[in-house]
């Protein structure tokens, strides 16, 4: 795998999984760009401070974006023990605006990889609502038509990584045929990141407990980085739609 030559926008480049994104991409000959509401911790080709929970921070910063760029790494989220607005408007609303609107610049030939997360496992119980929210057009109509179907505030993470899946999903080939970029989600299990006990308190001990029985352990950031930095190489040009597992086999134990 090579990323020679090319320039790659990162969001959540100042801790975990997109850090270590960051790293590899740039060891891999990248040029990288950070986008983060924190000022970054490592060394970056360039980088933009942005808060993702807004479409006019969003649009500023996407101004600030190389005209053109070769691939797009939706890596910044917020856990579930944040409000559920800002779950919403940063793991979907935000994201898919980011996406939507940086989509001109991204070179044909290349790549988006959003990250879900193994929670999302159940988008097929309400793929209908997912779908329907997926055909919203703009941030405000998805947050207007999130209002009139309100997601309640316990299950708000999972219910954002099973949207992203579908939208994800769903959006993929129409771009893909039409503009010649890939998209596709990568989905880690329980990581090691600054947000990992979020995560437990979220979820609570009884699940984590549970959920602990199904892994040799959790993963470590850089053991994401490898297949999202794999899918924005030419060696992933005919991978698209795609929600790859990244978790230690955690949703093989699903069936």
């Amino acid at each position: 795998m090579s990323l020679q030559g090319k320039t790659i926008v990162i969001t959540g480049t100042s801790s975990g999984i997109g850090a270590e994104v960051a790293k590899l991409a740039r060891f891999q000959g990248a040029k990288v760009i950070g986008v983060d509401r924190n000022d970054p911790s490592l060394t970056l080709d360039g980088f933009v401070k942005a808060d993702l929970s807004s479409p006019a921070a969003i649009d500023a910063a996407v101004a600030q974006l190389p005209a053109q760029f070769d691939a797009l790494c939706n890596v910044a989220g917020v856990p579930g023990t944040a409000s559920g607005e800002l779950v919403a408007n940063v793991n979907y609303l935000g994201l898919r605006h980011l996406t939507e609107q940086a989509l001109g610049r991204i070179s044909r030939g290349g790549s988006i990889v959003n990250v879900s997360s193994i929670l999302g496992y159940e988008w097929p119980k309400r793929l209908d609502l997912h779908k329907e929210l997926a055909t919203t057009k703009g941030f405000e109509t998805g947050a207007q038509w999130l209002k009139e179907h309100p997601v309640a505030h316990e299950t708000c993470y999972q219910y954002f990584k099973e949207a992203l899946i579908v939208w994800s999903t769903v959006q993929s080939q129409k771009w893909f045929l039409e503009k010649g970029v890939r998209m596709n989600c990568v989905a880690p299990g329980p990581v090691f990141t600054p947000i990992l006990g979020d995560f437990v308190q979220m979820l609570g001990q009884e699940r984590v407990q549970a959920d602990a029985k199904r892994m040799l352990r959790p993963g470590f950031a850089d053991e994401i980085a490898p297949v999202i930095a794999w899918l924005c190489s030419d060696a992933a040009r005919w991978v698209s739609g795609a929600n790859i597992p990244v978790d230690g086999g955690i949703a093989s134990t699903y069936l």
